[in-house]
């Protein structure tokens, strides 16, 4: 295969980025560069020396005779034809003996050598103009590719020797610290030191609304500081940061070929020297069977038939549809590892989903303060539910555990309690003292060792409780639950409308939780309390099913092992998570579940189109071949065979780059 078409359909490295051969023979960046009337100049040419010479021809010119003909039609050949020979000439030289540039070169001058000078020029023509059309739609389709890449930061401003200076992001440490300008890039991951920051993520997830960080928390290299200067500590070095491993992985998508492309491409070499030696016998062979053989009128049978077996419009419009798809999901900040993905995407009959970070925040609050009368010194409700609240906090307030976490967001009026003696007890909470009380915090189980009565409808609360005794008398309780995410019933829905059979829900958390959530969003069927083998073993059941294709949605941590076992493992907020990056097959950047049906409905778009595009191919060429074997067709419909199939099948390729996923 010519280095050309390998640069186009493979579309792997940054090198090529935009890169491909003019019709003229020359590389050039885009048609967007400033020589794009340099590239299209051979073509016009050709056509307009084509159509006057066709005009000559139709009025009879008396000049337009013999030789002078010949010279001008050969000039018309010549700047759209030298190109495609001179690309034949080297794929013979290395080794690549049949192409479609060795199809048409011989197809063209064979049609010279027979007279046919016009229909000559014309089927090099078009197939330039297709070239053309082919070399728009593919840098049209690494337009979302480009606007990734072009998020990589260029420099960061690190604090040396008492000072910012400007240094290249591959060479600043983990650890360092760095400024950030207002419009400037992140150069690399990390914490940040300033209070707070707006950033444009954009790039990175899809998503257009600004996103605010407060201190200590994490920013990501490529997003684009909007408000104030600002001052990051890097966790990461620049290599191994989010954004770079992201653009690695996008860049090379299209290395993991779909079976339907790589069967195409093993199709196209035994099918291009086929359609070769049919061609020599569709010149020859009727000699043996046919009273009447004029040689002339079967090589020009023969001409026909090569150039309608040309296999362009597969080799060209398979891969760029591919491609249209995966440039469409990155658009959507759905990021596929090869087009391979998209079709096992539009296979998959049941979702699995993870609970915690899957559908739910993964951030726990606050649901209820309930108090019981009796241990508290406060008269009013309010006060009564303040006091407590703040011995709570004052015993929770050195954990790290998420629910403590939830517990110290509450804000209380008034000064602070401060608890001395905190002790842990295994399985159950904690106890200490506060303000010169016996202070217990924890489970029911922890009430009840200490014969407390727990109120009974505590029983039929599934969210996590933390209960409050203070001197031997239960003060009250507090529920925290996980909050589900603002897309979740509408992921579960739009997977459901898309005709998934399957919904449903394997969760670490505890059973009760996970089947609460699971019945409130619809799903199928759940189970809770799994550690991460049993969420494999499950998985492994469910896709051991006949015809069961199996998608797992996770975040990319804890679900590692099911979702490399999955047929298709989709990792929730990839931005975050080194392990999503290395195991899912899909990669959702915005954290949102509904982002999968729309994952769902690229991919059958693409398969559609790409089947659509095989359709038209062989469909057509088919009946012109046929056509033309038997003498009634031309070189015209050849051309239409040929070349328009092929701008009919890229024109379809490019749609998927301009529909609506909402």
């Amino acid at each position: 295969m010519s280095k050309k078409k390998q640069n186009l359909r493979d579309l792997t490295t940054q090198e090529h980025q935009g890169e491909h051969l003019d019709v003229g023979g020359q590389n050039h960046s885009s048609p967007e560069s400033p020589g794009k009337l340099k590239t299209y100049l051979p073509a016009i040419f050709s056509f307009v020396f084509l159509i006057v010479g066709i005009g000559w021809d139709y009025f009879d010119a008396q000049f337009f005779q013999s030789w002078i003909r010949i010279v001008w039609y050969v000039a018309a050949y010549l700047p759209v034809g030298l190109p495609v020979i001179r690309e034949g000439w080297n794929s013979i030289i290395n080794g690549d003996f049949f192409t479609e540039f060795l199809l048409m070169s011989i197809a063209t001058m064979g049609a010279f050598a027979i007279g046919e000078y016009p229909e000559a020029v014309a089927v090099m023509l078009f197939y330039a103009v297709g070239e053309l059309f082919q070399n728009a739609a593919v840098n049209r389709a690494k337009g979302n590719i480009k606007a990734l890449l072009d998020v990589r930061p260029n420099e960061a401003r690190v604090y040396r020797n008492n000072d910012y200076i400007s240094v290249s992001p591959e060479s600043v440490a983990i650890g360092e610290k760095v400024q950030v300008r207002v419009g400037e890039k992140i150069p690399l991951d990390g914490i940040l030191l300033s209070e707070k920051g707006s950033f444009n993520t954009a790039a990175l997830t899809g998503e257009s609304k600004p996103d605010t960080i407060v201190k200590g928390e994490k920013v990501f290299a490529g997003s684009i500081n909007l408000d104030g200067v600002i001052e990051i500590e890097t966790t990461k070095e620049f290599k191994d940061s989010s954004i770079a491993r992201i653009l690695d992985m996008v860049q090379n998508a299209t290395a993991r070929k779909s079976k339907t492309e790589l069967f195409i491409r093993k199709f196209a070499r035994i099918y291009t020297p086929i359609v070769v030696y049919l061609a020599v016998a569709l010149t020859f062979l009727p000699y043996l069977f046919v009273d009447e053989y004029i040689f002339q009128d079967w090589l020009y049978r023969a001409l026909i038939f090569l150039v309608i077996s040309c296999p362009c419009a597969l080799v060209i419009s398979i891969p760029l549809g591919y491609f249209g798809g995966l440039g469409a999901a990155s658009k959507n900040g759905i990021l596929f590892k090869g087009a391979s993905f998209l079709d096992e995407m539009t296979k998959v009959t049941t979702v699995v989903m993870d609970k915690t970070g899957t559908v739910t925040k993964g951030v726990f609050k606050i649901k209820d303060v309930v108090i019981s009368n009796g241990a508290l010194s406060a008269r009013l409700p309010d006060g009564q539910e303040a006091e407590m609240m703040k011995y709570l906090m004052a015993m929770e307030e050195q954990s790290t555990h998420p629910i403590a976490r939830a517990i110290m967001e509450y804000k209380a009026d008034g000064d602070t309690f401060q608890a001395s003696e905190v002790s842990e007890i295994a399985g159950k909470g904690l106890k200490g003292t506060v303000n010169g009380k016996t202070v217990l915090v924890g489970n029911k189980a922890l009430m009840t060792s200490n014969n407390l009565e727990v109120p009974v409808e505590t029983d039929n609360i599934v969210e996590s409780i933390v209960m409050v005794s203070i001197e031997g008398k239960l003060a009250g309780y507090v529920t925290i639950a996980d909050e589900l995410k603002e897309d979740a019933h509408q992921a579960i829905e739009q997977i459901k409308a898309s005709g998934i059979s399957k919904i449903i829900m394997l969760s670490g958390d505890k059973d009760s939780i996970t089947q609460q959530v699971a019945k409130e969003l619809g799903m199928d069927w759940a189970k809770g309390g799994l550690l991460p083998e049993d969420k494999l073993n499950e998985v492994e059941k469910l896709m051991s099913a006949n015809n069961n294709r199996l998608a797992f949605i996770g975040d990319g941590i804890n679900d590692a092992p099911v979702l490399a076992a999955s047929d298709v493992g989709v990792a929730m907020g990839g931005l975050g998570s080194d392990v999503a990056i290395e195991t899912a097959d899909v990669i959702i950047q915005t954290d949102q579940p509904s982002k999968f049906a729309k994952a769902v409905r690229i991919g059958r778009s693409t398969r559609r189109i790409v089947w659509q595009n095989i359709g038209l191919a062989f469909g057509v060429k088919a009946v012109v071949l046929i056509l033309g074997a038997g003498g009634v067709a031309t070189m015209w419909e050849a051309v239409f065979a040929d070349v328009g199939v092929a701008l009919l099948a890229i024109l379809n390729a490019v749609r998927l780059q301009n529909m609506k996923w909402n």
